[in-house]
Parts: C-alpha cells; structure tokens; sequence
C-alpha cells in the first residue's frame, strides 16, 4: 500500500505530461513528403494562374505594373515606388478603390498594389516561380501554408476571378486553383528543378 502511495504522484505527472502534449500538438495541412509527381502536376495547374495577365500585371520584375490582357505598361508614368503602392507623386489608391468602378472601368480590390519586387514573375521558369514561391525572405516571410492560405483567400487574390468588364479571369476556375493548393501542399509543396 505505501508502495502504491508513491507511484500516485508519478502517475498523475505522467497522466498531465500526456494531456499537455496531446492539446499543444495541433494538426495541420502541414507539409508532407506525399507524392512529388502530384505535387509538380498540382504545381503546373497553380503555374498557369500565376503567369495570367490578373496575377502576372502585379508581379512584374521591375518597377512598372502591367495592365490588360496584353500585360502593357501601366498608363501616365505609373511605377512601384518605395512601398509598392505608389510612385513620386501617385498613389494607387487614388483610382484603385476597394472594389472595381463599374463606370471608369478601373480595377479595384483591397490594398490594391504591386507585389514586393521580390515576387517579380515575369519571365522566370517554373523552377524560378517555385522557388521564388517557396523563398520566405521574398514571399513575405511565409510558410507554405500561409502562402496556400493567403493565395485561397486574400481578398486582393480573389478579384483576379471577378476582374470587371474587359479583362479575362484565369484560365483555371477558383475551386480548381484552390484544391491544386491544397494538392500541392499535402504532397510536399515540390516545385520543378
């Protein structure tokens, strides 16, 4: 009976070790190794929207955005400036508004601007656009996870597929994009070498 006294403690510290492990472990669409094949197929879908004219405009690799299905330079001198959302004497918010103008036909969407110029897109080969991806000192110091999270919700995102009148969504529809994310993902977030 003594004996038994002095193994209660040990126990209950086991016991409580245990329950404290079990609710500080959180699962999560976290990456694993998966299939690499599926990855790099999910990774081709994710591709096509990325070099689209709604994504690619604002990831230029230089300081000028693009605008229109043909990607030409922004009109009336526009450039990135030093916070990615305005030049010597524009600002971007100026005409992009939180949602597009129906009557002047400019685009708008939630903190419209460039991507940093970090994210620059234009001309790089899937091996670069995947790493680049990937690059946390770039993409904005996120993990695979939140760069899913923030390309499946972020509302700025999300207007590439209600772009307003005269400009061509995507050519990949947004649940397909979403679940090749999520695809992508929970195979290891493998992109092309």
């Amino acid at each position: 009976m003594n004996n038994m006294r002095h193994k209660k403690p040990l126990l209950v510290l086991l016991i409580m070790a245990t329950v404290f492990f079990i609710c500080n472990t959180t699962e999560s669409p976290a990456i694993t190794e998966g299939d690499p094949q599926k990855a790099l197929e999910a990774f081709a879908t994710i591709s096509k929207v990325l070099r689209s004219p709604r994504c690619i405009n604002c990831h230029p690799s230089d300081n000028v955005p693009r605008v229109g299905d043909d990607s030409h330079e922004h009109l009336f001198g526009v450039v990135r400036g030093a916070a990615d959302h305005n030049g010597p004497v524009q600002k971007c918010a100026t005409c992009h508004q939180n949602e597009n103008n129906a009557y002047t036909r400019i685009p708008g969407a939630p903190h419209w601007g460039l991507a940093p110029i970090g994210m620059g897109w234009q001309g790089l080969s899937d091996a670069q656009l995947g790493q680049t991806l990937l690059d946390t000192s770039r993409n904005g110091n996120r993990s695979p996870e939140a760069l899913v999270e923030h390309m499946s919700h972020d509302a700025l995102v999300l207007w590439a597929w209600d772009p307003g009148e005269g400009r061509t969504p995507p050519p990949v529809p947004l649940d397909e994009f979403r679940a090749a994310l999520q695809t992508w993902l929970e195979n290891g977030a493998t992109v092309p070498e």
